[in-house]
């Protein structure tokens, strides 16, 4: 019973269940900052959120570089395969807009990786400034 539990604390956050939405739904691996431009949120809670899915043992990542990507860990189990359905069947305003959002940043890829870092300007340095 475990399980379940831990999965549902880590989905019941909203944007823990944004993230997990864009990265089920996209099927590909996404670096912190395409996520952090497309849900429009500072870089530390992304990187916060995305611990806490990884913790759960929704998500994993792989480092390439000074990239690190993060994706949908494939469902195990029939739980996880229904749950991964009922977060991509999700319609709200919001996720569509994440999903646009992310469908542009993912065009600025380069041979299909993230090269550029945070481009919204307004997202970076935002701890620092909130720091001040």
């Amino acid at each position: 019973m475990k399980e379940p539990i831990e999965t549902f604390k880590a989905l019941s956050d909203e944007t823990r269940l944004r993230i997990m939405r864009l990265l089920v739904v996209s099927g590909k691996a996404l670096c912190c900052c395409e996520l952090t431009d497309s849900l429009e949120e500072p870089q530390y809670n992304i990187s916060r959120h995305l611990k806490i899915l990884k913790h759960a043992g929704l998500i994993d990542e792989q480092k390439e570089g000074r990239w690190v990507y993060s994706y949908a860990v494939p469902p195990a189990n029939q739980f996880l395969k229904y749950l991964c359905e009922a977060v991509k069947s999700l319609d709200e305003e919001q996720l569509a807009r994440d999903e646009q959002n992310l469908q542009a940043r993912l065009q600025v890829r380069v041979n299909g990786k993230c090269t550029l870092g945070i481009l919204k300007a307004h997202l970076i340095g935002v701890k620092e400034a909130s720091n001040e």
